[in-house]
């Protein structure tokens, strides 16, 4: 299964999200990326695109407002893999209380089994 985090900027939480999952599932592969080219260009991580969005079997986003950039620039295409993992934007690379929200909010919905 392929699947993809999307955050603001790529920096934080879908970065953390990414690389958690890829150490301990390797049945699946995982990317990430930032839905905000102002802030990815700022931190020069990765910008999510179109092609992106076509690759993944499944997409989680952190905040309502990521929905609605998606829907904005590609229409409802992809509606049908995304959810909402409802985490704020407060917690740094690999925060301990990050991977702890992670692993309860993806293990616990087993929308990832390890």
């Amino acid at each position: 299964m392929n699947i993809l985090f999307l955050c603001t900027s790529n920096v934080n939480r879908s970065r953390t999200a990414q690389e958690l999952f890829s150490a301990i599932d390797k049945a699946s592969k995982y990317q990430s990326a930032g839905l905000s080219k102002k802030y990815v260009e700022k931190a020069g991580t990765t910008l999510c695109t179109e092609e992106l969005l076509g690759w993944a079997d499944k997409i989680y986003i952190f905040e309502d407002f990521h929905l609605e950039r998606i829907i904005h620039y590609t229409g409802k295409i992809h509606l049908h893999k995304i959810s909402n993992l409802d985490i704020e934007d407060k917690y740094q690379y690999f925060q301990r209380e990050l991977v702890l929200l992670l692993l309860e909010k993806l293990l616990r919905s087993c929308s990832i089994s390890i």
